[in-house]
């Protein structure tokens, strides 16, 4: 995999998620190098909500996926698509379980602002980090 450089202000990377098995370490290593210059608390906060976003769209959803990461002067903006346009996400609620249900409570809390959006054949849920 090719080292990917610094993300600057206002620049933009997709991320392509394998179709079968997620490979979240993989998303995480891409994410944490394209912001390693911002601060350990922001990367981290960053990297939460990438796992979350991209966790759902496995659990959730169907493929292909993708993780977009825009990167303006005072936040981080986190995409990711899939292909599943009437499953819209539920905070605090899960199919999986009782004790499942709570990355999109992490997602609310850690970012300023959170939500959907439909495309073409699925949906783009997004949330934003502030830098």
């Amino acid at each position: 995999m090719d080292t990917p450089e610094v993300l600057s202000a206002s620049a933009r990377t997709v991320h392509t998620l394998p179709e079968d098995q997620p490979d979240l370490v993989a998303m995480r290593a891409w994410v944490g190098t394209l912001l390693r210059d911002l601060s350990e608390d922001v990367r981290l906060d960053v990297l939460l909500v990438c796992t979350e976003l991209a966790s759902n769209a496995y659990e959730h959803a169907e493929g292909p996926r993708a993780v977009r990461v825009q990167r303006h002067l005072d936040y981080i903006r986190v995409e990711v698509d899939d292909h599943t346009p009437a499953e819209l996400p539920h905070v605090g609620e899960s199919r999986l379980g009782d004790s499942r249900g709570r990355g999109l409570l992490l997602v609310s809390q850690l970012s300023r602002c959170w939500g959907t959006r439909e495309m073409v054949g699925g949906k783009t849920v997004w949330a934003e980090i502030d830098a």
